[in-house]
């Protein structure tokens, strides 16, 4: 097929673009870096989309930021973009569209968690009414040393003393492998199509603790001594992160993680028609080197 790529230039839009190109179609990687280029803060309505969508056969959308800023403001990449794209597939008749979304969002009071859930609801509705065959991927913590928040648990599993807050100590997770989201998605663009919410998790739920501790482990470290911080100090440390936006800690991201972020192992292992990566091996599986589009 020829697809339509968005983001293929990020953390998970890369590995997207070599396992759709692994599995023999035409990608045409669309982003603020390709030619042509598309803004995501710009590309607010539906005209903005068509001269993109001529010749195409399925449109998947992997594009988001863990920071709301000025330059690009989450209203605008995660919600008013990704409707004015829908809308444009539904106008042209571009059916299958894949939306590569975020777990946990539900009820969740975040901008973050909102500005995803609103895109979400219009492709679902959009679907619900027959006019898209679309499907909304739902992981949670997804994996690779690339990730940003793969970044801040791998330096925080380097340290010999932890002081987590207490929602870090607490919360699970279900990390999944960034590769294996990637080969799910070229798995669900084959047919027969597979429309709605998908939710995605690896094989086990631990907490985030259980996770700094098992990559660490992985580092080839011996344990680290844990304690809580106290919540003033995370408190400190989370408006401290909010002045500086090129960093991921902040108090969204805080929030975030204090929500469970589970769903059924499963819907994964079935997809892709084998076992997922354990917790344990996340390290070893995501050193290879990273696919350029």
């Amino acid at each position: 097929m020829n697809i339509l790529l968005c983001g293929a230039h990020g953390f998970i839009g890369r590995h997207v673009h070599a396992a759709l190109l692994a599995a023999g179609h035409r990608v045409t990687a669309l982003g603020r870096h390709t030619t042509p280029a598309l803004d995501f803060t710009h590309a607010t309505a539906p005209a903005d989309w068509l001269p993109h969508l001529a010749g195409m056969d399925a449109v998947v959308n992997t594009v988001g930021v863990l920071r709301d800023t000025r330059r690009r403001p989450m209203h605008a990449v995660h919600d008013a973009a990704p409707r004015a794209l829908f809308d444009a597939c539904a106008q042209t008749g571009l059916r299958r569209v894949l939306h590569v979304s975020a777990l946990g969002i539900v009820g969740n009071p975040t901008l973050y968690a909102r500005s995803k859930q609103a895109a979400d609801a219009h492709l679902l509705a959009l679907t619900k009414a027959g006019q898209l065959d679309g499907t909304v991927l739902r992981p949670s913590v997804v994996f690779g040393p690339q990730g940003q928040s793969s970044q801040l648990f791998l330096a925080l599993a380097r340290l010999p003393v932890l002081l987590l807050p207490h929602a870090v100590q607490t919360a699970r997770v279900q990390p999944l492998a960034v590769r294996e989201l990637a080969e799910a998605v070229a798995h669900l663009l084959e047919p027969p199509h597979c429309t709605g919410l998908m939710e995605l998790g690896g094989p086990r739920a631990l907490t985030l603790a259980e996770l700094i501790a098992s990559l660490r482990q992985q580092l080839g470290h011996r344990p680290a001594r844990v304690a809580t911080l106290p919540d003033a100090l995370t408190t400190l440390s989370v408006r401290c992160g909010d002045l500086l936006p090129v960093v991921p800690w902040c108090t969204e991201t805080l929030t975030l993680l204090a929500t469970d972020n589970v769903t059924d192992p499963a819907t994964l292992r079935q997809l892709l028609g084998r076992p997922t990566t354990a917790p344990e091996q996340l390290l070893t599986a995501t050193t290879k080197a990273t696919p350029n589009p």
